[in-house]
């Protein structure tokens, strides 16, 4: 049987919010349905204008951007209503990957949700699935924790209180911390525990560190410190 055509990409609904993913590096992931929206719609919701611009000129679109910023999303959120009330149609992006996903975005959406107003989300990158899917440990169900606390006692009191999770976990980590995290997953968790720690995903140096907790934080060194990283738990069961 030949494959059915892909569907006509349809012009965005006034009045609608679409949730639009974007890539987390590699912008070839962008989408052919979320490029048709960044160029469709009436205005562009973003974080960072300078990062945005980039995607959109990625995607031959000049629409007009509306910065938005975790710290008064509130309130900019009844801005945004207003215009889709008004019959704008919005894309909301973050800087990388889906909004609300330890991105802002999510008091937007609620707004939205409690103003009776369409929301339509375009899936796509995730940095989550992209280390759980090529990470080799088991994806039959986890535990995405985004980023922990900074302080060293409080990343320790999470890790004690998953230590025997039945399911893989998924966190977040900044450069800046993620070696004294690999020593917190060691100490807590012990040295053989199964993890991975994916390194600057779908982008020029991306970088997979899979195996024991000990083995994986030795290998943690120089340039390897630098970018944005997701780490991976497994089970305490389960045998690499």
């Amino acid at each position: 049987m030949p494959d059915e055509p892909a569907p006509a990409l349809q012009p965005p609904q006034p009045g609608t919010l679409y949730v639009v993913a974007t890539p987390i590096g590699h912008l070839g992931d962008l989408s052919p349905r979320a490029a048709h929206l960044l160029r469709a719609c009436d205005l562009v919701a973003c974080e960072d204008t300078r990062v945005t611009r980039t995607l959109l000129a990625h995607a031959g679109s000049n629409r007009p951007l509306f910065s938005y910023h975790d710290y008064k999303e509130e309130a900019q959120a009844a801005q945004l209503i207003e215009k889709l009330r008004a019959g704008q149609s919005i894309a909301l992006v973050s800087d990388a990957g889906t909004p609300n996903v330890s991105d802002p975005g999510f008091r937007i959406v609620r707004a939205c949700r409690r103003a009776g107003v369409d929301i339509v989300p375009v899936p796509g990158p995730s940095a989550v699935l992209a280390a759980l899917c090529a990470s080799g440990l088991p994806t039959n169900g986890f535990l995405f924790a985004g980023f922990l606390p900074p302080k060293t006692a409080a990343r320790r009191r999470f890790l004690e209180k998953y230590r025997d999770f039945e399911y893989t976990i998924v966190l977040y980590e900044s450069c800046h911390r993620i070696v004294k995290f690999a020593d917190d997953i060691v100490t807590v968790l012990g040295p053989q525990r199964p993890i991975a720690i994916a390194r600057e995903l779908t982008k020029k140096f991306e970088t997979f560190l899979v195996g024991p907790a000990a083995d994986v934080r030795a290998k943690l060194a120089g340039d390897q410190l630098r970018g944005e990283f997701t780490v991976v738990i497994a089970p305490a069961d389960f045998e690499l």
